[in-house]
């Protein structure tokens, strides 16, 4: 039991450093007054380039960074670390493509939301009110997935139940994120990066010694499984599957909400660069050390992997069989924090688009404006039902949670890609092109999935974007051109037409 016990302090108490910093962030808040829409869901546009960086990193990096995706390499080699290098450009895309854009345009809109900026540049609210229900429909799929991985390592690294640590860290992140809001997310983002590349350092070198050493590691995967040495892993990994995931995982995550709003967060330029290249070290480091150490793990796991239940319980058996309990107890904190993070930063875009962008939009429209004290609960109840509705969800764990996050990660880029690209850089975008866009992608990308449609043996992903690109050219040659005077805001520098 004091075993179990010693494993379980060192989360703990970085769980309750955590909390520590969102009341802190809570009495600074009500310390400066400012307006509480914009403290609580970007703070107060004040966020600086090395903080920036760490929370756009922690809320990028999921449970399936450290648990799914290492799990994958173990089985299939070396073509998995060639196939996810390619998250390595994710932070300096998104920062580099929307982010000094973004910013700016929402400075000048006062918008504090991406849903925000989507309503201004089409002047549509039911697809301002489809944007929010897009968000939130694929956030509680990627949310449920953080929470079963994050509770299933709880359990095969401290010995209690899947249960203890869904609700452990569940209750955790769900009232650090309503009490502390945006700058608390970002903040204890930043706490969780830092332990992230803790945890991968750690395991790395255990895995390493526990297994004989590197060289003893290659000579058994080059004697016992010599297809993890080729690039395509004997099939394993065909050039199709590198193409959808390089979509997936890379290049279409610069239109993530949840990554885009880090724009309209940042303090200053510089701020921003600094971002850029930070957070495109640190994620590189991450993925390529994380996969590379599910590699190695072949040296301490050297069944097959019906032994071990399913690929996402090889990082969780890992660290449980090489590291001793003290240091297992903080190395697991890396992998959790991933989760963490991530469900916090999904939170709080999930909670501003019902609260900000429907419910707020709504009563404004009316000439109601809610009371700073209604929005505080309403928002701080919005992020806590969202939370146990995602706890629910969890409670019957699904396994492969690495796919369940790439389903969701794949519905959000083809709502968002074409709607923020054309919408932040094309003038003749309208709102019929983003609305047939979003809707029909969306849904093609759902069918494409419910009934395994893989067209040329590619990821539904290539189709969703596709029809969603096609959705939005017929559109826009269809649809009425977007006001002269909107345009006006988007493109102040370029001449009429």
């Amino acid at each position: 039991m004091m075993e179990k016990l010693s494993v379980l302090l060192p989360l703990l108490a970085f769980m309750g450093l955590m909390l520590a910093v969102s009341f802190a962030v809570r009495v600074r808040r009500e310390k400066e007054g400012a307006g509480f829409v914009s403290q609580y869901f970007i703070g107060n546009r004040a966020i600086g380039g090395f903080v920036l960086a760490m929370t756009t990193v922690a809320t990028y990096s999921s449970v399936s960074s450290f648990v799914g995706g290492p799990g994958m390499a173990w089985k299939v080699g070396f073509g998995w670390i060639y196939m996810a290098v390619v998250q390595v450009t994710a932070i300096f895309l998104v920062l580099g493509i929307f982010g000094k854009r973004v910013a700016l345009l929402s400075r000048r809109l006062d918008a504090v939301t991406i849903v925000d900026i989507i309503r201004a540049r089409f002047g549509s609210d039911m697809l301002a009110n489809l944007s929010a229900f897009v968000i939130v429909l694929f956030f509680l799929g990627t949310m449920t997935a953080q929470f079963v991985g994050g509770a299933k390592l709880f359990e095969a690294v401290t010995g209690y139940s899947y249960f203890t640590g869904l609700v452990l860290f569940g209750a955790v992140v769900v009232i650090y994120t309503a009490i502390g809001g945006f700058r608390a997310v970002a903040l204890t983002d930043t706490l969780c990066a830092v332990m992230m590349m803790v945890g991968i350092v750690l395991l790395f070198y255990f895995v390493l010694d526990a297994g004989g050493g590197y060289r003893a590691i290659l000579e058994t995967i080059e004697r016992e499984h010599p297809a993890m040495l080729a690039p395509l892993s004997a099939g394993d990994m065909p050039l199709g599957l590198y193409f959808t995931q390089w979509l997936l995982v890379g290049i279409c995550t610069i239109a993530l909400p949840q990554s885009v709003v880090r724009g309209i967060s940042y303090r200053d330029t510089r701020g921003l660069h600094q971002a850029m290249l930070i957070g495109t070290f640190v994620i590189g480091f991450m993925n390529i050390g994380i996969n590379f150490t599910g590699i190695l793990a072949h040296g301490v796991l050297t069944g097959p992997v019906m032994d071990y239940g399913t690929v996402d319980n090889i990082i969780p058996q890992a660290i449980a069989r090489s590291m001793p309990p003290a240091l297992a107890s903080i190395a697991i904190i890396g992998p959790l924090a991933a989760s963490i993070s991530t469900i916090s930063g999904l939170l709080i875009v999930a909670s501003s688009a019902i609260i900000k962008d429907v419910y707020m939009h709504e009563k404004m429209k009316k000439g109601r404006v809610p009371s700073m004290r209604r929005l505080r609960l309403l928002s701080m109840t919005s992020t806590v039902v969202i939370g146990a509705l995602v706890f629910f969800l969890a409670a019957s764990p699904p396994n492969l949670i690495w796919l369940i996050n790439m389903f969701a990660f794949g519905g959000l880029e083809t709502a968002f890609l074409w709607v923020m690209l054309f919408g932040l850089y094309w003038r003749r975008a309208n709102r019929a092109g983003a609305m047939l866009s979003m809707a029909g992608g969306t849904v093609v990308y759902c069918a494409a999935q419910a009934l395994k449609i893989h067209v040329f043996g590619l990821h539904p992903i290539v189709l969703g974007l596709s029809s969603s690109l096609a959705f939005f050219l017929l559109g826009t040659y269809l649809g009425k051109p977007t006001a002269v005077e909107r345009l006006r805001v988007f493109f102040p520098d370029e001449k009429e037409n």
